[in-house]
């Protein structure tokens, strides 16, 4: 029963909150103070039902101040309303008591509040002096009321409440289930359907093999012909006919089965649907469930800043995890804060710029494309990109030169940097430059992404996209290697098929242009391991990935489709793996793997500055193709660089590229090369030592080593002979021939 009233109390406290914010804006709303009124008393029949006194005690005075309101005896302003919202506070704390409240604790509370009360009501004339008239009214639901000190005995009431309580309690049965146990029904529930779906396959392969039927009983049908003109002896005919009659009875029998086996199919699948969508339903809540704070929030910070604010939701009845509804809390409180400190003018401004006083904040939460979108949006007076540009300059974070060429969108993405913030004193709700960062961190860690809009005078907007249930996934799956990968929707740029043509190199390394930048491509077997396998003839197939300021793009074999993915833990023995996130199951009972797109970033960023990047060879070309030679270019000199490169590569080698020592160190480690070639003076390693590091490291000792530099005379050629170099081109007598003698005189030919 207990258990029972701290639901009730949850959902009348809801609407007791959300119909007390919108009678400050109309007092005498008669709707609104009838929904307060009826709250009320359902909240006070309910507490006196099961026993918790300091319940009936609050519920009773704020219902004499509701019906005194009704009655226009009693005005509802700020400070009626401020003590009421305290009261349906104090209402939820004797439902749900914090952890260490005593009982006494919640009685003296609910004591000051009804005394608080009282005293408000007490200079104007309350209903409570009028039992006479409560008895004739029919819209007083408790004339006779055993709290009231001048009631008749409640012996009879009480039997009434609690034959109606009753009859709530047998309507609203519940029953306990831990989330341990919830979660592996939903899991069941999920093997559930694809284990329905192994049918498929089954009633397929039964398809051929009654068209495999047809196909012999005709061919029996056009050997009839010949053996009767041949005059067949009796016996052959004899077993001709048995043998048909035989064909005829199986396949009538073979159809027979398939229908039968057909209709278990769809019935099974049909059945394994329901039952998972009604498991997952129970997962789900209403997103109104987790927003029952956020506009009382919403008053209460607008006052402490002096400013006139009110919160709009829509979409309150949208279905959402209840895990992600949980985690979401947070993160859209802070947002709803920053919408009124840094959003929401002051009223004189508001008034100034030709707007109303009173602002508007708008929390909108909707489903869309296979995705649950969460909008918060104010209409106050937006982000200064001037502003947003000097603080990053004043913070350090940007040379003004570079800070003047940054867009619109690279700005706002400043925003959530840790430390980050645009004010300049630190107060209780604001600058101290942790919210935004945290508020990404939470979207990531659920698989989620946030963006940023404004409008200058007009306001901001926040948009978020998550997954509909952390439990099942909207996936794209995508072939890597020979094994099936999927990446959740929500944290995918979107995918592209391109003609090879559209790649460009740059510094040797693939490129392309989409949605008005260069990206740089990866291979997504250098990141996820795997055999490369040749793509389709002349197309390449691409997942786009972004972080804050960096996009790369996936190639990938190709594209599986779109599925949605029941998420399966991996075995916590596995430990933490690289790139993953979780497990799932394909249709067909295949086992998939759901990458961690954020992690997966992390790795392709060290693919990328070790300048390993790949796509792989079409269809076409890797059947004809054998490996070439690779040979590492290390020149800080870009013209340099690409000299080199565009010669080795026009001779036939495979050529990677790195700015300085530093880099071609990384890269010497990280992968296998056939030859280096570096130049002397370059920025933080120079060219000796980074000779000197190969020559010694135990397994790169025997990469042979080739310097190209500027410098000509003897010492610095011995500098760099001496430091274990197999050859010293010097760049004054540099031709392209020379070059390429010289690489074939150490490592021979382009193909082994």
């Amino acid at each position: 029963m207990t258990e029972l009233f701290s639901l009730e109390a949850e959902s009348q406290t809801q609407i007791l909150t959300r119909s007390l914010l919108e009678l400050e804006r109309a007092p005498a709303a008669a709707d609104h103070l009838e929904i307060c009124m009826r709250a009320a008393h359902s909240l006070k029949g309910a507490a006196r039902l099961v026993g918790i006194t300091p319940a009936v005690g609050i519920a009773h005075v704020m219902e004499d101040c509701f019906v005194g309101a009704q009655r226009g005896a009693i005005m509802l302003d700020s400070e009626r309303i401020d003590l009421l919202l305290e009261g349906v506070e104090l209402l939820h704390q004797t439902a749900a008591p914090p952890s260490g409240t005593t009982a006494d604790a919640l009685q003296a509370a609910a004591d000051g509040f009804t005394s608080r009360l009282t005293l408000l009501l007490a200079n104007a004339p309350v209903v409570a002096e009028a039992p006479t008239a409560d008895a004739a009214d029919p819209a007083r639901p408790d004339a006779a009321d055993p709290m009231r000190p001048d009631a008749p005995a409640p012996v009879a009431v009480g039997r009434a409440e609690a034959s109606a309580a009753a009859k709530v309690v047998e309507a609203r049965r519940v029953l306990r289930v831990t989330a341990e146990n919830f979660d592996r029904l939903l899991s069941l529930a999920g093997e559930s359907l694809v284990e329905s779906r192994h049918l498929k396959p089954v009633l397929g392969s039964l398809q051929r093999l009654r068209r495999l039927h047809q196909n012999g009983a005709a061919m029996l049908e056009r050997l009839r012909e010949p053996l009767s003109r041949a005059a067949a002896e009796r016996h052959v005919w004899t077993a001709l006919e048995e043998l048909r009659s035989w064909l005829a009875d199986c396949g009538a029998e073979l159809s027979s089965r398939l229908e039968v086996l057909e209709g278990i199919d769809s019935r099974s699948t049909d059945l394994a649907r329901r039952l998972y969508d009604e498991a997952l339903a129970c997962r789900m809540r209403p997103f109104g469930d987790g927003t029952t704070g956020f506009a009382k929030m919403v008053r209460g910070v607008s006052r402490s800043l002096g400013k006139d604010a009110r919160l709009e939701i829509t979409g309150e009845a949208t279905p959402v995890d209840r895990d992600l509804l949980e985690t979401l809390e947070a993160p859209l409180a802070h947002l709803l804060r920053n919408a009124v400190d840094h959003g929401i003018e002051p009223p004189s401004d508001r008034i100034a710029a030709g707007k109303s006083k009173e602002g508007t904040i708008r929390l909108e939460a909707g489903h869309s494309a296979g995705t649950l979108r969460i909008v918060v949006e104010d209409d106050g007076a937006g982000i200064d990109p001037e502003r947003l540009r000097a603080a990053i300059v004043a913070l350090n974070l940007a040379q003004p030169p570079v800070a003047e060429a940054l867009t619109d969108a690279e700005l706002l993405e400043f925003l959530f940097l840790p430390g980050f913030t645009m004010k300049t004193t630190v107060t209780e709700i604001s600058g101290r430059g942790v919210g935004l960062d945290a508020v990404r961190s939470v979207i990531k860690q659920v698989q989620g992404a946030i963006r940023v809009t404004t409008r200058l005078g007009q306001g901001t907007r926040f948009e978020l996209r998550l997954p509909l249930t952390l439990s099942v996934l909207r996936t794209l799956l995508a072939e890597i290697g020979g094994e099936a990968y999927a990446f959740p929707l929500a944290q995918i740029m979107r995918t592209l098929k391109l003609p090879r043509q559209a790649i460009e190199r740059l510094e040797g390394k693939p490129h392309i242009r989409a949605d008005g930048r260069l990206i740089s491509l990866v291979n997504a077997t250098q990141v996820l391991g795997g055999q490369a396998a040749p793509a389709e003839p002349n197309i390449v197939s691409i997942v786009l990935i972004a972080d804050a300021d960096m996009a790369y793009g996936l190639v990938v074999d190709r594209f599986l489709g779109e599925r949605e993915t029941v998420v399966q833990p991996l075995d916590p023995r596995l430990g933490t793996v690289a790139d993953i996130m979780a497990a799932g199951v394909m249709e067909d009972g295949t086992p998939v793997l759901i990458v961690d797109v954020a992690d997966l970033m992390r790795s392709v960023e060290k693919v990328a500055a070790a300048g390993l990047v790949d796509v792989p060879p079409d269809s076409a070309s890797a059947a004809e193709s054998r490996p070439s030679k690779r040979i590492l270019v290390v020149d800080d000199s870009l013209t340099v660089r690409e000299l080199e490169r565009k010669l080795l590569e026009h001779a036939g080698y495979a050529v990677a590229t790195a700015v300085d020592g530093m880099e071609g160190w990384n890269m010497v480690r990280a992968a296998r090369f056939d030859l280096a070639i570096t130049d002397v003076d370059m920025p933080r390693l120079d060219g000796i030592e980074l000779v000197r590091l190969i020559k010694q490291h135990p397994e790169l000792g025997t990469l042979p080593v080739m310097i190209v530099s500027y410098k000509d005379d003897e010492m610095d050629r011995e500098r760099g002979l001496d430091a274990g170099a197999d050859y010293y081109l010097p760049k004054a007598g540099f031709d392209g021939n020379t070059l390429l003698r010289a690489v074939r005189d150490l490592i021979g030919e382009p193909v082994a």
